[in-house]
């Protein structure tokens, strides 16, 4: 059963430092502006201004991977968030290139350690994909923009307590 995701309580503090990237497949373009405006909706919820945030087009969701990498190690983005739709057609290009979109995107993410997130549709019917692109369903570039502001977040939280500075909402006590 689809649905949307839980909304994140963001803490007081400061995205001032951030920057994102949006990287978006051309591929079934009229979906994915959707996916792009709910992504961009979250990041300036966050008060990220026009000069933190970038987006970039790639071919399809394929690409995205790539283009993710060359972002995340250029050390310039706090966050990078991919979004793309992928609609079953009537042959089984749907699963590779689902597959591996989601494959390269959690790649990116664990080898660079950059917030790199998963904001691609994947239906059967091109219908699911715009309830899931601002429909019934939400926008999965909204959800994937929040969960890159959230670990991008986390991150500098882990940080702060690395560097023996407290931060403001820690939930983890540290005891010597």
């Amino acid at each position: 059963m689809a649905g949307r995701a839980p909304k994140y309580r963001r803490s007081t503090g400061s995205t001032g430092a951030f920057r994102f990237a949006i990287v978006a497949a051309r591929f079934n373009e009229r979906i994915t502006q959707r996916l792009v405006a709910g992504a961009l909706q979250a990041l300036r919820a966050a008060r990220l201004g026009a000069d933190a945030i970038e987006v970039h087009w790639v071919p399809g969701s394929f690409e995205l991977a790539q283009a993710a990498s060359h972002l995340a190690t250029s050390g310039r983005y706090s966050g990078i968030v991919c979004v793309g739709v992928v609609i079953r057609g009537q042959t089984p290009h749907f699963e590779h290139i689902a597959r591996e979109a989601a494959a390269g995107i959690r790649h990116v993410a664990l080898t660079t350690g950059v917030p790199t997130t998963f904001g691609v549709i994947t239906a059967l019917t091109e219908e699911q994909a715009w309830a899931r692109a601002g429909g019934d369903v939400g926008n999965r570039g909204e959800e994937a923009a929040e969960a890159a502001l959230q670990m991008a977040e986390w991150i500098r939280q882990l940080g702060d307590h690395r560097a023996g500075r407290t931060p403001a909402r820690s939930g983890h006590v540290r005891r010597r």
